[in-house]
């Protein structure tokens, strides 16, 4: 069985990094810019405190039963 089979992707990449070896620190550079950050965790468990919980149909609410008689008990 040959096992040498090598994809036409992946012969491209190898090439493509072969001609322009300066692609993988761009690459760096570029993931730096959005994704390897310092993470502030007290500001994120602040903001995940302080988020309201989403209604199960977020185009209309049905309106709480408990409410509903608040009000008319109220009136």
């Amino acid at each position: 069985m040959d096992y040498s089979y090598e994809s036409e992707y992946t012969k491209f990449m190898r090439e493509l990094l072969a001609k322009r070896p300066d692609l993988i620190e761009k690459q760096k550079e570029a993931r730096a810019i959005w994704w390897d950050k310092e993470v502030d965790r007290d500001a994120l468990k602040r903001f995940k405190e302080a988020r309201t919980p989403q209604k199960s149909y977020v185009y209309f609410s049905w309106p709480e039963p408990a409410r509903e008689q608040e009000q008319k008990t109220e009136e």
